[in-house]
C-alpha cells in the first residue's frame, strides 16, 4: 500500500474508532438531554424544519436535489451583472438637459440641508452631463453614447430610473443590495435562490461568482456567502483564466481512483459525525466534497471559451487567456446552458470621484463602458437567438449612484470631473425572465438628485427577482436564532409595473 493511501486509510480507521469511545459515551449521557432542550428553547436551524414553513420540500442529504417554487416562475435562472463601485446615471442613462444649465454654479443649499455624503463637504459645485444622450429604439429609451451597442438593445430592457438605498458606502451598500443587510452575517440572493430550487446539474455548483477588474468588491466574498443557510449554497468563485476552480486538479502523484477513494474515506467519517451531533453543516460538507469530485470532469469543459465559435467570440469581444468582463458574460451563458441557477458578476472599478483619470467621468468612466458595454449586449442577444431569455432573468445595477454635484473632497476641488456617491436616486435595469420590454418605470428630478415618482427600494427589486423565479417574498423564509428571516426583512414590494 502507497504512502498517501495509507495514511487516508489510518485517519478513516482512527476517527471511526473514535466514535466508539467511553469518553463520547458519557459526553453524550452527561449533554445530549441539555441540548435536546436548548435546541427547543432557541428553535431548530435544520433544514428540515426550515422546508415546513417554506412550503418547500427539502432532502438534507440532498441540498442541492431540483425543487419547485411557491409558484410557476417565469425564469429559471439568474445573471446578475454588480458594477462594482457605483457607475454614475447621470452619465448613462438618466439624461438631464437642465442639469447641464447649472455646469459650475454653487449647489443650493437646500439641497445638502440634512443629507451626508461620503466626501463632499461645505458647498460644491453643480456638474453637467459629461456624455452626450438620445432616445433609443421604439421606446425612445434615454442612452448615452458611452454604450453605442447597449443603445441597440435599449427595447430588450425596463428600466427603473428611481432606485434608493439607505447607505453611502461602498461595503455595506453593497451588502445591502446582495443580502438584504449592511452588516455581515445574512444570506446572499444567490444563496437564497439556490436554497429554494437547488440545482438542475448534479456536476455544477447551482451558484457560481464570476469577478473581473482586478479586485473583488469591497465587501469582499459576504456579497456571495451563504450566511445562516447551509454553506452548500454559498457562491462558488470561479476564475475566467487557468484552473477555474483552485485546487481542483489532483495533486502530482495522486490519480482519479485515489482521489476518489479519499473523497469516500473522508465522506465515511463525515456521515458518521454527522448521526453524533445531527449538524446539517456536515452534510454541506459531504455535498461539497463530493460536488468537487464531479467538478473535475465538467467544470474545465464548461469553462473553457476556446470552444466557442469566432462569430460569438467577437459578438462579446472576449480576451483568451486574460481576465475580463466579457469572458465572464460569455461563460455565464455557458453556465446558464447548463443548469446553473444563479450566475453573479462583479466587475470592480467603477468608482468615479475624479481624483484621478482612471476615476474621472470623461475618461475612467468611459474607459469602464467600453469594457463592459459590447459584452453585456451581446449576452441578451445570444441569449435571446438562443431561446433562453425569456427564461434567464437578467438584472444589472450597482450599490448606489452619483451625486449631480461635483465631488470636492473635504471641501477641496479635486483635479478631474467626478461626482460623490449618491444614496436617494440611481438606475438599475432587468431584461428577460417574464421583465416587460421598452419599460422606463421611475423618474428623478431635473437634476438627477431625487425620485418624483415610481421610487423603489433595494428590498422591492430583491422581492421582483424572488418574484421571477417564483417565491413570494414574505413567505421564503428560515428560522434562525428564534425568528424567520427572509432576504427582504421586514420591507419590499414586487415592481409589477415592469412583470
Amino acid at each position: 500500500m502507497d504512502k498517501p493511501k495509507f495514511n487516508i486509510y489510518q485517519e478513516a480507521v482512527l476517527s471511526n474508532a473514535q466514535l466508539a469511545t467511553r469518553r463520547l459515551f458519557l459526553k453524550q449521557c452527561g449533554m445530549g438531554l441539555g441540548a435536546v432542550a436548548l435546541q427547543h428553547l432557541l428553535g431548530s436551524c435544520t433544514p428540515a424544519s426550515n422546508a415546513i414553513g417554506r412550503g418547500i420540500q427539502y432532502d438534507p442529504n440532498n441540498p442541492m436535489a431540483p425543487r419547485a417554487p411557491h409558484f410557476p416562475g417565469k425564469a429559471k435562472a439568474v445573471i446578475y451583472l454588480h458594477m462594482a463601485g457605483a457607475p454614475s446615471q447621470l452619465e448613462m442613462f438618466d439624461f438631464k438637459p437642465d442639469l447641464a444649465k447649472l455646469d459650475g454654479q454653487l449647489c443650493p443649499e437646500s439641497l445638502l440641508e440634512g443629507k451626508r455624503f461620503a466626501f463632499i463637504r461645505g458647498v460644491p459645485k453643480m456638474l453637467g452631463p459629461c456624455a452626450n444622450f438620445q432616445q433609443r429604439g421604439q421606446s425612445g429609451a434615454w442612452v448615452s453614447d458611452i454604450l453605442p451597442h447597449f443603445a441597440e438593445v435599449a427595447d430588450e430592457v425596463s428600466f427603473l430610473k428611481a432606485v434608493y438605498t439607505d447607505q453611502f458606502n461602498h461595503a455595506p451598500a453593497q451588502l445591502m443590495m446582495q443580502t438584504g443587510s449592511a452588516r455581515l452575517g445574512r444570506p446572499s440572493m444567490g444563496a437564497w435562490v439556490t436554497y429554494g430550487l437547488g440545482s438542475e446539474n448534479s456536476n455544477l455548483p447551482g451558484y457560481v461568482v464570476l469577478t473581473s477588474g482586478g479586485q473583488n468588491p469591497d465587501a469582499g466574498k459576504a456579497v456571495w456567502g451563504s450566511g445562516f443557510l447551509p454553506s452548500v449554497y454559498q457562491g462558488v468563485q470561479c476564475r475566467s483564466v487557468g484552473e477555474p476552480v483552485l485546487y481542483l486538479q489532483d495533486p502530482h502523484g495522486i490519480d482519479r481512483d485515489l482521489r476518489k477513494a479519499s473523497i469516500e474515506a473522508i465522506n465515511e467519517v463525515n456521515r458518521n459525525t454527522y448521526e453524533e451531533f445531527q449538524d446539517p453543516e456536515i452534510l454541506s460538507r459531504i455535498a461539497q466534497y463530493e460536488m468537487a469530485y464531479r467538478m473535475q470532469v465538467s467544470a474545465p469543459e464548461v469553462m473553457n471559451i476556446n470552444d466557442e465559435p469566432e462569430y460569438i467570440k467577437e459578438m462579446y469581444g472576449v480576451k483568451p487567456g486574460k481576465e475580463s468582463f466579457a469572458n465572464n458574460a460569455l461563460l455565464a451563458r455557458k453556465l446558464i446552458e447548463k443548469g446553473v441557477r444563479f450566475v453573479q458578476l462583479f466587475d470592480w472599478g467603477w468608482d468615479a470621484h475624479g481624483v484621478s483619470a482612471d476615476t474621472a467621468l470623461d475618461i475612467g468612466l468611459v474607459n469602464k463602458c467600453r469594457e463592459i458595454d459590447k459584452a453585456m449586449s451581446a449576452l441578451l442577444l445570444d441569449l435571446k437567438q438562443r431561446g433562453l431569455l425569456d427564461e434567464t432573468l437578467i438584472v444589472w445595477g450597482s450599490e448606489f449612484g452619483r451625486t449631480p454635484m461635483q465631488e470636492n473632497r473635504n471641501g477641496l476641488e479635486v483635479p478631474f470631473k467626478g461626482r460623490d456617491h449618491h444614496a436617494d436616486a440611481f438606475t438599475m435595469w432587468m431584461a428577460g425572465g417574464g421583465v416587460k420590454k421598452g419599460i422606463t418605470f421611475g423618474e428623478t428630478d431635473e437634476i438627477g438628485f431625487s425620485p418624483v415618482s415610481g421610487k423603489v427600494s433595494v428590498y422591492d427589486v430583491q422581492a421582483t427577482v424572488l418574484n421571477q423565479m417564483g417565491f413570494d417574498h414574505e413567505k421564503f423564509t428560515y428560522p434562525f436564532q428564534g425568528r424567520p428571516f427572509r432576504l427582504t426583512d421586514v420591507a419590499g414590494d414586487v415592481i409589477r409595473a415592469i412583470v
